[in-house]
């Protein structure tokens, strides 16, 4: 099997999505665990920074912050899972809705309806998970950028979404199914 093949293959394995949705959570959890993320739009648009460094460099640069713990690898700007797809609102994946629910299922994750906007936290089993991703070598850069995408872009969902739009006004006129380009 080539490398291209290999990595198509990985990026459907929904188990790389719910890992780096739990150590995402993990570190707007809180050490405690009882922090939140506010709504399925601000999940996406974190994860979307998350999911793609070369574009979380983007946005701390807008910001005039310093990208050095980002830490961009070679492969992630040119392997298979670089390349973002605009979904119908943007970079949305479809599978959020199916991930949250088997992290709640896997009883890893609480999702709670609070008027319009669903309010996701983890489960005390789902805070020591993404305790020990996060610690895992294999997660060190994907905790390390969660780690600044909670220091730099713990907005509300509106303002996220906002400064999403406009630091990458491309998202707004591409077609659905596109690929973003770095």
């Amino acid at each position: 099997m080539d490398l291209i093949r290999a990595l198509a293959e990985l990026e459907q394995s929904p188990e790389l999505h719910l890992a780096r949705l739990l150590v995402l959570l993990g570190e707007f959890g809180g050490a405690d665990g009882t922090g939140r993320v506010e709504g399925l739009t601000k999940l996406a648009k974190l994860d979307f920074l998350l999911r793609y460094p070369a574009m979380l460099e983007r946005a701390l640069t807008a910001k005039g912050r310093s990208i050095t713990s980002v830490q961009v690898q070679d492969f992630e700007r040119t392997s298979v899972e670089s390349r973002m797809v605009r979904y119908r609102f943007g970079p949305w994946d479809h599978r959020y809705r199916l991930l949250l629910n088997t992290l709640v299922a896997r009883q890893l994750a609480t999702v709670a309806i609070e008027g319009r906007t669903i309010s996701i936290g983890l489960t005390p089993r789902g805070v020591e998970l993404a305790k020990s991703l996060s610690s895992n070598e294999a997660f060190t850069d994907l905790s390390r950028r969660a780690k600044t995408l909670h220091s730099h872009f713990d907005l509300t969902a509106t303002n996220l979404m906002k400064f999403i739009y406009d630091t990458f006004p491309e998202l707004s006129s591409m077609r659905k199914n596109e690929v973003i380009t770095l």
